[in-house]
Protein backbone atom coordinates (compact mmCIF):
# COMPACT_ATOMS: atom_id res chain seq x y z
CA UNK A 1 0.00 0.00 0.00
CA UNK A 2 1.74 3.09 -1.31
CA UNK A 3 -0.24 5.64 0.68
CA UNK A 4 -0.22 3.98 4.09
CA UNK A 5 -0.69 6.46 6.93
CA UNK A 6 -1.23 9.52 4.72
CA UNK A 7 -4.05 12.03 5.16
CA UNK A 8 -5.54 12.85 1.74
CA UNK A 9 -8.23 15.43 1.12
CA UNK A 10 -10.54 14.58 -1.78
CA UNK A 11 -12.59 17.52 -3.01
CA UNK A 12 -15.40 17.32 -5.57
CA UNK A 13 -16.73 20.26 -7.55
CA UNK A 14 -19.80 20.54 -9.75
CA UNK A 15 -18.90 18.80 -12.97
CA UNK A 16 -21.74 16.45 -12.13
CA UNK A 17 -21.30 14.27 -15.21
CA UNK A 18 -17.90 13.17 -13.85
CA UNK A 19 -18.87 12.38 -10.24
CA UNK A 20 -19.71 8.72 -10.82
CA UNK A 21 -16.37 8.21 -12.56
CA UNK A 22 -14.51 9.78 -9.65
CA UNK A 23 -16.00 7.70 -6.81
CA UNK A 24 -13.96 4.55 -7.63
CA UNK A 25 -10.81 6.69 -7.48
CA UNK A 26 -11.66 7.71 -3.91
CA UNK A 27 -11.96 4.01 -3.08
CA UNK A 28 -8.55 3.30 -4.64
CA UNK A 29 -6.91 5.86 -2.37
CA UNK A 30 -8.52 4.22 0.66
CA UNK A 31 -7.38 0.80 -0.55
CA UNK A 32 -3.83 2.19 -0.86
CA UNK A 33 -3.91 2.81 2.89
CA UNK A 34 -4.77 6.53 3.05
CA UNK A 35 -7.21 8.21 5.35
CA UNK A 36 -9.35 10.20 2.91
CA UNK A 37 -11.16 13.35 4.06
CA UNK A 38 -13.98 14.30 1.64
CA UNK A 39 -14.77 17.92 0.74
CA UNK A 40 -17.61 19.05 -1.52
CA UNK A 41 -18.47 22.36 -3.15
CA UNK A 42 -21.90 23.87 -2.63
CA UNK A 43 -22.84 22.69 -6.12
CA UNK A 44 -22.14 19.05 -5.23
CA UNK A 45 -23.41 19.30 -1.67
CA UNK A 46 -26.63 21.14 -2.44
CA UNK A 47 -27.72 20.48 -6.02
CA UNK A 48 -29.81 17.58 -7.30
CA UNK A 49 -29.20 16.90 -11.01
CA UNK A 50 -30.01 14.24 -13.58
CA UNK A 51 -26.71 12.63 -12.57
CA UNK A 52 -27.77 12.15 -8.96
CA UNK A 53 -29.05 13.76 -5.80
CA UNK A 54 -26.73 15.77 -3.56
CA UNK A 55 -27.44 13.45 -0.63
CA UNK A 56 -26.36 10.47 -2.73
CA UNK A 57 -22.93 11.95 -3.46
CA UNK A 58 -22.32 12.97 0.14
CA UNK A 59 -23.53 9.60 1.41
CA UNK A 60 -21.33 7.70 -1.05
CA UNK A 61 -18.25 9.70 -0.03
CA UNK A 62 -18.97 9.13 3.64
CA UNK A 63 -19.50 5.40 3.10
CA UNK A 64 -16.29 4.95 1.09
CA UNK A 65 -14.09 7.01 3.40
CA UNK A 66 -15.72 6.53 6.79
CA UNK A 67 -15.31 10.29 7.32
CA UNK A 68 -17.74 13.19 7.64
CA UNK A 69 -17.97 15.34 4.52
CA UNK A 70 -16.63 18.89 4.75
CA UNK A 71 -19.24 21.08 3.09
CA UNK A 72 -18.65 24.65 4.23
CA UNK A 73 -15.88 27.24 4.23
CA UNK A 74 -15.92 27.22 8.04
CA UNK A 75 -15.38 23.44 8.12
CA UNK A 76 -12.55 23.65 5.55
CA UNK A 77 -10.65 26.53 7.15
CA UNK A 78 -8.87 24.44 9.87
CA UNK A 79 -7.04 22.44 7.16
CA UNK A 80 -4.46 25.23 6.99
CA UNK A 81 -3.62 26.01 10.62
CA UNK A 82 -3.90 22.36 11.61
CA UNK A 83 -1.80 21.14 8.68
CA UNK A 84 -4.36 18.37 8.39
CA UNK A 85 -3.58 17.02 4.91
CA UNK A 86 -0.50 15.57 3.27
CA UNK A 87 -2.05 16.15 -0.15
CA UNK A 88 -5.34 17.43 -1.57
CA UNK A 89 -7.05 16.09 -4.70
CA UNK A 90 -9.72 18.12 -6.52
CA UNK A 91 -11.64 15.85 -8.86
CA UNK A 92 -13.49 16.83 -10.85
CA UNK A 93 -12.12 20.38 -10.91
CA UNK A 94 -14.52 22.62 -12.82
CA UNK A 95 -13.49 25.54 -14.98
CA UNK A 96 -15.14 27.81 -12.42
CA UNK A 97 -12.92 26.45 -9.64
CA UNK A 98 -9.86 26.60 -11.90
CA UNK A 99 -10.54 30.24 -12.79
CA UNK A 100 -11.10 31.28 -9.18
CA UNK A 101 -7.98 29.47 -8.02
CA UNK A 102 -5.89 31.14 -10.74
CA UNK A 103 -7.19 34.52 -9.62
CA UNK A 104 -6.93 34.08 -5.85
CA UNK A 105 -10.65 33.84 -5.12
CA UNK A 106 -11.69 31.78 -2.09
CA UNK A 107 -15.47 31.54 -1.92
CA UNK A 108 -16.23 27.83 -1.53
CA UNK A 109 -15.24 24.94 0.75
CA UNK A 110 -13.06 23.45 -2.00
CA UNK A 111 -11.24 26.71 -2.71
CA UNK A 112 -10.70 27.22 1.02
CA UNK A 113 -9.24 23.70 1.25
CA UNK A 114 -6.90 24.47 -1.67
CA UNK A 115 -5.86 27.79 -0.16
CA UNK A 116 -5.23 26.12 3.20
CA UNK A 117 -3.13 23.40 1.59
CA UNK A 118 -1.04 25.79 -0.49
CA UNK A 119 -0.48 28.00 2.55
CA UNK A 120 1.38 25.04 4.03
CA UNK A 121 3.35 24.53 0.79
CA UNK A 122 1.84 21.08 0.41
CA UNK A 123 0.73 19.48 -2.87
CA UNK A 124 -2.61 19.92 -4.59
CA UNK A 125 -3.68 17.63 -7.45
CA UNK A 126 -6.26 18.92 -9.94
CA UNK A 127 -8.32 16.72 -12.27
CA UNK A 128 -9.80 19.24 -14.67
CA UNK A 129 -13.25 18.87 -16.21
CA UNK A 130 -14.38 21.94 -18.14
CA UNK A 131 -16.05 22.78 -21.42
CA UNK A 132 -13.91 25.90 -21.87
CA UNK A 133 -10.42 24.58 -21.13
CA UNK A 134 -9.21 25.51 -24.62
CA UNK A 135 -11.10 28.81 -24.80
CA UNK A 136 -11.89 31.27 -21.97
CA UNK A 137 -10.22 29.10 -19.32
CA UNK A 138 -7.04 28.40 -21.29
CA UNK A 139 -5.31 31.40 -19.73
CA UNK A 140 -6.21 30.18 -16.22
CA UNK A 141 -4.96 26.70 -17.03
CA UNK A 142 -1.68 28.27 -18.18
CA UNK A 143 -1.32 30.11 -14.87
CA UNK A 144 -2.05 26.96 -12.89
CA UNK A 145 0.45 24.89 -14.88
CA UNK A 146 3.16 27.30 -13.69
CA UNK A 147 2.05 27.37 -10.06
CA UNK A 148 4.19 25.81 -7.36
CA UNK A 149 2.83 22.75 -5.51
CA UNK A 150 0.01 22.18 -8.01
CA UNK A 151 0.01 18.97 -10.06
CA UNK A 152 -2.37 17.97 -12.82
CA UNK A 153 -3.99 14.63 -13.54
CA UNK A 154 -3.22 14.04 -17.24
CA UNK A 155 -5.96 15.52 -19.40
CA UNK A 156 -7.11 15.84 -22.98
CA UNK A 157 -10.03 16.68 -25.24
CA UNK A 158 -12.96 14.43 -24.39
CA UNK A 159 -15.04 15.20 -27.48
CA UNK A 160 -13.13 17.31 -30.02
CA UNK A 161 -15.78 16.94 -32.70
CA UNK A 162 -18.78 18.18 -30.69
CA UNK A 163 -17.00 20.12 -27.91
CA UNK A 164 -13.63 21.24 -29.32
CA UNK A 165 -12.72 23.42 -26.31
CA UNK A 166 -13.60 20.85 -23.65
CA UNK A 167 -10.92 19.22 -21.47
CA UNK A 168 -11.31 16.29 -19.10
CA UNK A 169 -8.72 14.57 -16.94
CA UNK A 170 -8.22 10.85 -17.20
CA UNK A 171 -9.68 10.11 -13.77
CA UNK A 172 -8.15 6.63 -13.64
CA UNK A 173 -4.74 8.28 -13.26
CA UNK A 174 -5.58 10.10 -10.01
CA UNK A 175 -3.74 7.67 -7.72
CA UNK A 176 -0.64 7.64 -9.92
CA UNK A 177 -0.66 11.44 -10.03
CA UNK A 178 -0.91 11.55 -6.23
CA UNK A 179 2.06 9.21 -5.82
CA UNK A 180 4.17 11.35 -8.15
CA UNK A 181 3.04 14.63 -6.57
CA UNK A 182 4.02 13.40 -3.12
CA UNK A 183 7.52 12.97 -4.56
CA UNK A 184 7.41 16.50 -6.05
CA UNK A 185 6.97 15.28 -9.62
CA UNK A 186 4.36 15.82 -12.32
CA UNK A 187 3.22 12.49 -13.76
CA UNK A 188 3.83 12.30 -17.51
CA UNK A 189 2.66 12.53 -20.18
CA UNK A 190 0.45 15.42 -19.13
CA UNK A 191 -1.50 15.65 -22.39
CA UNK A 192 -3.38 12.47 -23.28
CA UNK A 193 -6.20 11.32 -25.50
CA UNK A 194 -9.24 11.21 -23.22
CA UNK A 195 -11.75 9.90 -25.71
CA UNK A 196 -12.18 6.80 -27.86
CA UNK A 197 -12.25 7.03 -31.64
Amino acid sequence: MRLEGLEIGFAMTGSHCQLQEVLPEVKKLVEEGARVIPVVSEAVGGTDTKYGRADYWKGALQEITGEMVIGSIVEAEPIGPGKLLDILVVAPCTGNTLAKLANGITDSPVLMAIKAQLRNQRPVVLAVSTNDGLSMNAKNLGLILNARNIYMVPFGQDNPESKPTSLVARMGLITETVVHALAGKQVQPLLVTSYTV
